[in-house]
Formats: C-alpha cells, sequence, structure tokens
C-alpha cells in the first residue's frame, strides 16, 4: 500500500459498497450510499485515468446536480496546466457553476475519488454544496474526516452532508498503482 492508504479513520467503518461517518456526521457508520452514489464514483474513477496521460495525480470528480445529472466532471491537471489549483475538485465546481450560471451549487453533490484536501474542502463548502461522496480516505491531507473536518466545521455558515470510503478499494488501487510506478 502507499502511503495514501485507505484506512479509514480510526472511528469509521467503511467498505467498498457502504460508506463511514465521523463522529458528528449526518451520516450514522454503515449508512449506505444513495442511489447512483455508485455509478457516479465509477464514473470518477473512469475521469481519474485520464489523469495519468499527463502524469497527474489520478483524482476524478463529478458535480451532480439535486436530480443525479451530471453537470460537469475533472481529473487532476496541475501537471498538465501547470497550476497548483488544478484539482479536480476545483475545476469540476468551476465548470458546474459556468454550466449553472451562478456560483452557488446548493442541491448539488461533489463525487470525487479521494478525500478533498483542504483547498478542495473550502472551495466546495463557499460553493454551498449539499453533499459529498468520496471514495479513498487520505491520512496525509484529507479534509472531510481523516487529518481535518473542514467541512463540517461547526463554525462556518455551511456544513455539507459527507459520504466517504464510497468504493473506496478501487479508488485507492489507482491511486496505489500510480505512486507505486513514481517511486
Amino acid at each position: 500500500m502507499s502511503d495514501l492508504s485507505t484506512e479509514p479513520p480510526p472511528d469509521a467503518t467503511a467498505s467498498s459498497s457502504h460508506a463511514a461517518a465521523r463522529p458528528g456526521s449526518p451520516l450514522r457508520p454503515g449508512t449506505p450510499p444513495r442511489a447512483g452514489d455508485l455509478a457516479a464514483m465509477r464514473q470518477a474513477l473512469s475521469v481519474a485515468e485520464r489523469a495519468l496521460v499527463t502524469g497527474d495525480v489520478p483524482v476524478g470528480a463529478l458535480v451532480l446536480d439535486a436530480s443525479g445529472n451530471e453537470l460537469s466532471r475533472a481529473c487532476n491537471e496541475r501537471e498538465a496546466s501547470g497550476d497548483p489549483t488544478a484539482h479536480a475538485e476545483v475545476l469540476a465546481l468551476r465548470r458546474a457553476a459556468a454550466a449553472l450560471g451562478a456560483w452557488r451549487l446548493a442541491g448539488c453533490t461533489l463525487v470525487v475519488t479521494l478525500e478533498p484536501c483542504t483547498m478542495c474542502a473550502g472551495a466546495l463548502v463557499l460553493a454551498r454544496v449539499d453533499r459529498v461522496v468520496f471514495g479513498a480516505w487520505d491520512p496525509k491531507a484529507g479534509a472531510a474526516g481523516s487529518l481535518w473536518d473542514v467541512v463540517r466545521d461547526r463554525r462556518l455558515n455551511h456544513r455539507p452532508e459527507v459520504l466517504g470510503g464510497v468504493l473506496e478499494e478501487p479508488c485507492a488501487e489507482l491511486l496505489d498503482r500510480f505512486f507505486a510506478a513514481h517511486r
């Protein structure tokens, strides 16, 4: 396993088909994903694989509207664009806002293959995303329950619902293969 081990935080119990929740989460441990979450995560995995072509870390993200229709998709493009903020989540949020013609993404769900970092967590909170569904836990930089919990910080005016560990194993395997090849 790579340093991005998919070991969930000690108090979480995630599997590839069920998600885990951290203390204070609006979800109970073992709460299953909603209809469409697994299919959306499979799409995000497919998008993540596109990052391999440019040598970017394979992370993929989708933004879905309240009906579950895809508004946008993106993979990491930091290497491809030379932009340190070109994380999959930020790019997908920007594209969804452009598609809607508004920065507020209320009612939307962000589906991403890796737990968002602090930058991405801050962006999704500021965009007023209602739900975040992620695959692999990131104990070194995760900000949705692993290292930090920016998305559910009670001091903020918006706290999305968070579902972690959805299709965790294939999400982590893609990252593990990438990092093994770059060592």
